[in-house]
C-alpha cells in the first residue's frame, strides 16, 4: 500500500476552487499570560447579567489554578472530567443547563483544559446559537449561525485543538468532528506554563498526537506549501522536544508551538490512517484519543516508516512502554464496528491512499491491525 502520488495531487487540483479557511484572529502567548484573561474577556462581555462560562478539567479542583479564573458577577464555572472524550449528548446537556441558569445568553465560553475540554467548549459555543441536537452538526460546513463568542485555553500540548476548526465528539453512531467556520476560537490563551506538572505518560501521548498528525499531512496527497510549511515546523519542534535535550521550560514551550503549528498544518490538509483506526478504537473502548493514536502508530510502517522508526525512538528516549492487550479477545462484532467507525473517515482514507482507497484497504486489513493492539 502505497501513499498518493503527490505530483499527481497537485495537478489534479490546478483550476480548482480553494477554500478560504478561518483562521483564530486572536492569540497571545508567553509565561503567565493566563493572568490576563480577565483583561482580554472585558470587551466581549454583554452586560452584567451575561455570564461567562467556564468550562474546565475537573483535575483543576482544589488547585491554584481555581483562583486565577476571572469569573465575576453572573458567572460560572463548570467543572468536566476529561477522562472519557467529549460525547454530542454530553454537549446537549452542557447547552441545557447553561440556557437554563440564567434568562440572558451567556457573553462567551471558556474552555480551560485538554483537547476535551476544548472541544467541549468549541462545540457549546456552536449549539448556544443552532437549534437541534449536536449530533445533526457532525460533518463538514453544518453549522447554520455563528457560534457565541469563545475562548480557548490549552493545559495541554499536542491536539491542536486551539486552533483548528473542527470539534471531535464521540456520537450515537460515529465519531465525527463539526467541521464549520464557525467553529475556531475567537480568543486563544498560550500559557506555557498551564502545562506543569502534566503526568509524564499523558504529555508523551499528547505531544505525539501533534507528531503523529503531521506525519500523516505531510505524506499526504492533500498536502500544498501552506500545510506543508507548518508541518515541518512542527516535526522540528516535536524532534526538538522528544529527541533533543531541552531544559524544561523550552520543551514546554517548544511542545506548545508545535501543537499549534501542527494545527494549522491540517488547515489546508488532512490526517490519515492513524486518526482514521484511532477513531474506531475511541468509540468502541473508549481508549483516549492520544494513546490510542500511539497505539495504532507503532503498528503502521507499511503506511508511514520513515515516521514509525522516528517514534519508536521517541518512545525510547522517553522511557515510554505501550500497554498492551486492549484488543485481545474482542468480540468479532466489535472488531467488525471498529472497522466501519474507521472506514467511515473517508477523506482520511483519501488523503493517505487517493482515490482508490478503497481497493486497497478494507474491514480485514483493519481487524488485523485492531488485532495486534
Amino acid at each position: 500500500m502505497k501513499l498518493k502520488d503527490q505530483t499527481n495531487v497537485s495537478a489534479a487540483l490546478k483550476g480548482t476552487k480553494y477554500r478560504n479557511f478561518p483562521m483564530v484572529p486572536r492569540v497571545i502567548f508567553g509565561s503567565g499570560c493566563f493572568d490576563q484573561l480577565g483583561e482580554i474577556l472585558l470587551p466581549a462581555r454583554k452586560h452584567a447579567q451575561a455570564p461567562m462560562i467556564f468550562l474546565v478539567d475537573d483535575v483543576f479542583e482544589g488547585k491554584t489554578l481555581m483562583g486565577r479564573i476571572p469569573a465575576i458577577m453572573e458567572d460560572r464555572i463548570i467543572l468536566i472530567s476529561a477522562r472519557e472524550e467529549p460525547r454530542t449528548g454530553q454537549v446537549d446537556a452542557l447547552v441545557r443547563r447553561i440556557r437554563s441558569e440564567s434568562p440572558y445568553p451567556p457573553s462567551g465560553i471558556v474552555g480551560i483544559g485538554g483537547g476535551t475540554l476544548l472541544d467541549l467548549a468549541k462545540a457549546v459555543a456552536i449549539m448556544i446559537n443552532n437549534e437541534g441536537p449536536t449530533e445533526a452538526y457532525q460533518g463538514w460546513d453544518l453549522v447554520r449561525h455563528p457560534a457565541v463568542y469563545h475562548v480557548g485555553v490549552p493545559t495541554l500540548s499536542g491536539t491542536g485543538a486551539e486552533v483548528s476548526r473542527t470539534t471531535v465528539l464521540l456520537g450515537p453512531d460515529r465519531k465525527l468532528g463539526i467541521n464549520s467556520d464557525h467553529t475556531p476560537f475567537d480568543q486563544v490563551v498560550l500559557d506555557p506554563d498551564l502545562t506543569l506538572g502534566v503526568p509524564r505518560e499523558q504529555w508523551f501521548y499528547t505531544g505525539m498526537d501533534c507528531f503523529i498528525h503531521c506525519v500523516e499531512s505531510l505524506n499526504g496527497g492533500y498536502i500544498n506549501a501552506f500545510s506543508r510549511s507548518y508541518g515541518e515546523k512542527a516535526m522540528e519542534l516535536c524532534q526538538e522536544v522528544f529527541l533533543g535535550d531541552l531544559s524544561p521550560e523550552e520543551s514546554r514551550e517548544n511542545l506548545m508551538m508545535a501543537s499549534w503549528h501542527g494545527g494549522m498544518s491540517i488547515a489546508y490538509s488532512q490526517v490519515g490512517v492513524a486518526h482514521a483506526l484511532s477513531y474506531g478504537l475511541s468509540y468502541v473502548l473508549h481508549i483516549p484519543h492520544g494513546l490510542g493514536n500511539c497505539l495504532v502508530f507503532q503498528h503502521l510502517s507499511e503506511f508511514y516508516p520513515e515516521g514509525v522508526r522516528l517514534f519508536e525512538r521517541m518512545m525510547k528516549k522517553q522511557g515510554i512502554v505501550l500497554p498492551e492487550g486492549f484488543c485481545s479477545g474482542l468480540p468479532e462484532e466489535e472488531l467488525d464496528l471498529m472497522a466501519q467507525v474507521a472506514l467511515e473517515m473517508e477523506p482520511l482514507w483519501e488523503n493517505a491512499l487517493g482515490e482508490g482507497w478503497r481497493e486497497q484497504v478494507g474491514p480485514e486489513r483493519i481487524k488485523d491491525i485492531y488485532r495486534k493492539i
